[in-house]
């Protein structure tokens, strides 16, 4: 599987899950728009190490759920790097920007959430576009779980908007099908330097126990690295027949069932 030569753009990779993204297609060969909203420090260091992996790229600034800065961004990169092979949709707003249950969450955090998302993903997609060629690469990183459960009830304003990202991937993947261009979203698992890290420490040891002991079977959470692999193998040539599709990168997680003890299920 050769990446070499290819253009990406990703957003939100100045860490976390974004950063593994960026640093796994450096060690293929892609040349990476490193995005970042206000930490422009991590972005540079994202960018010092995709040049340690024998890659370039640049770093562009940009609020996500502002429609002229993405087109201002995606302007950045097609005048750097002339067009683009691959776009990977990552950025969301820190947690307290629109974490709150239903009948507490302002129009101000909801609109947060789905101006990040679904409405990011749609400005920028279009944009894109104008400068891929035939056969590029569109992925988005959504939560799937969050779009479809509703027990965590201050994820109401993420999780609808993930939702509608889902949606959006598919209608998207069928308007670019002709053009060989993959539309697909890939939803990880609990993630190590993800937003995992953003919650309280006594609520992070309780969701990693909760995984190691066997809600994810492979007893362990993920990595930025795993979702990485992911996204760069869907980068690929051989992935030109999946479109359309949610991908779940969460070490079979997603099997379980919640209505049966881990023991019995687990043998």
């Amino acid at each position: 599987m050769s990446l070499q030569g290819k253009r990406a753009l990703i957003t939100g990779s100045s860490r976390g899950i974004g950063r593994g993204i960026a640093l796994k297609l450096a060690e293929n060969g892609v040349k990476v728009a490193v995005h970042y909203y206000q930490n422009e420090k991590a972005a540079n260091d994202t960018l010092a190490a995709i040049r340690k992996r024998g890659s370039n790229g640049m770093v562009v600034q940009a609020d996500v759920s502002r429609q002229d800065e993405i087109t201002a961004m995606l302007g950045k990169v097609k005048t750097e790097f002339g067009k683009l092979d691959i776009f990977v949709s990552n950025a969301r707003p820190e947690v307290p920007a629109f974490f709150q249950a239903p009948m507490d969450i302002t129009l101000e955090q909801w609109d947060a959430a789905f101006d990040s998302q679904a409405k990011a993903f749609l400005v920028a997609v279009r944009e894109a576009v104008a400068f891929m060629d035939d056969g590029s690469r569109i992925l988005a990183i959504t939560y799937a779980q969050g779009s479809r459960t509703g027990g965590l009830q201050p994820w109401v304003g993420m999780g609808s908007a993930k939702a509608a990202l889902e949606s959006l991937v598919r209608y998207f993947a069928v308007t670019l099908a002709k053009r060989g261009i993959t539309v697909n979203a890939i939803s990880p698992g609990w993630t190590e330097d993800s937003v995992l890290n953003t919650l309280p420490t006594q609520a992070q040891d309780l969701i990693r126990n909760w995984h190691v002991r066997g809600w994810t079977p492979m007893g362990r959470l993920g990595t930025p690295e795993d979702i990485g692999n992911v996204v760069a193998l869907f980068c690929s040539e051989q992935a030109g027949w999946v479109t359309g599709q949610v991908i779940y990168a969460d070490g079979g997680a997603s099997l379980m069932n919640p209505e049966v003890p881990t023991e019995i299920q687990l043998g």
